[in-house]
């Protein structure tokens, strides 16, 4: 706030010195003095100035790379017992680490990868900003997105998925006309609207609520995404997965868009098909008992 002060009184003898002299210059010296005021308000009240995301070579300079990931959303990213994050996204992470810092030997994997859990809303937001280098947080690449940030290839195809304890429910078709529990404001109910025109579409706030009605024989089956409901069938047995996709939906690694960042871009979609090509992911999305 002094250093504001300070320029402010700067600037008021300038401009009393040319307004004196020079009283051509009033509005030019004016919107100058407006426009100084205004950069070093902003500049005080963010405490900082603006961050760009590092390039590849950057990292690799540094030795680690940052990586924004889910806490709270197993078997993609979560904290187990003991407060260590576990998951597909974070060993996807680990994995990259190694080959982008070409460290593929390396045993301490907290040195070449430091995670900053995110919320939804925060996982673009933390890439444009430089807070993180990439985001592996369940993000689908969608050509909207496409404009702000770059995606790699998909590393997983997550999607809508049908969940239900009725041995008589095989197929799609079987549901045609039964009520289905789906989540308030859920992207799955365009599909399920489209696949099951005829089905009762029944919204709830959790799956503890969908639970319940099924129990209840109020609703036969829960629609979600294959991500959630697989971890929450681990829990819950007696229910099982169709076989059948309503939706499909590709997560990909994020990253800064822009012409510097093409070498990182390329760099991490060659080694996601490397990882796809090897096994080496199908291995994990398997361990991870994700369809």
């Amino acid at each position: 706030m002094l250093q504001l002060i300070i320029d402010w009184l700067r600037l008021r003898l300038i401009y009393r010195h040319y307004w004196q002299y020079n009283p051509q210059r009033k509005l030019h010296l004016l919107l100058s003095a407006v426009i100084i005021l205004c950069l070093t308000t902003l500049f005080l009240n963010l405490g900082t100035f603006p961050v760009f995301a590092a390039t590849l070579k950057e990292i690799q300079q540094r030795g680690y790379i940052i990586v924004a990931v889910k806490d709270n959303l197993p078997p993609l990213g979560f904290k187990d017992e003991s407060g260590k994050l576990q998951g597909l996204e974070i060993e996807l992470a680990q994995r990259l680490a190694q080959d982008l810092l070409n460290k593929p030997e390396a045993e301490k994997l907290v040195e070449l990868v430091k995670f900053k859990p995110v919320t939804n809303l925060q996982r673009l937001k933390a890439v444009e900003s430089g807070e993180v280098d990439m985001a592996i947080a369940k993000v689908t690449a969608t050509a909207s997105r496409e404009r702000i940030v770059n995606f790699s290839i998909p590393y997983y195809f997550d999607g809508g998925v049908i969940a239900t304890k009725d041995t008589s429910i095989q197929k799609l078709k079987d549901l045609q006309n039964s009520k289905i529990a789906v989540l308030k404001n859920s992207s799955t109910i365009a599909s399920l609207k489209y696949y099951l025109p005829k089905a009762e579409l029944v919204g709830v706030e959790s799956y503890t609520e969908a639970q319940k009605l099924i129990e209840k024989n109020q609703v036969t089956a829960l629609a979600a995404d294959i991500t959630s409901l697989s971890n929450w069938i681990k829990q819950n047995p007696q229910y099982r997965l169709l076989t059948t996709k309503i939706s499909t939906q590709p997560l990909s690694v994020v990253m800064p868009k822009g012409l510097q960042y093409d070498e990182l871009r390329r760099r991490v979609s060659q080694l996601i098909a490397n990882y796809i090509e090897k096994g080496w992911l199908k291995e994990r999305i398997k361990y991870w008992n994700l369809p």
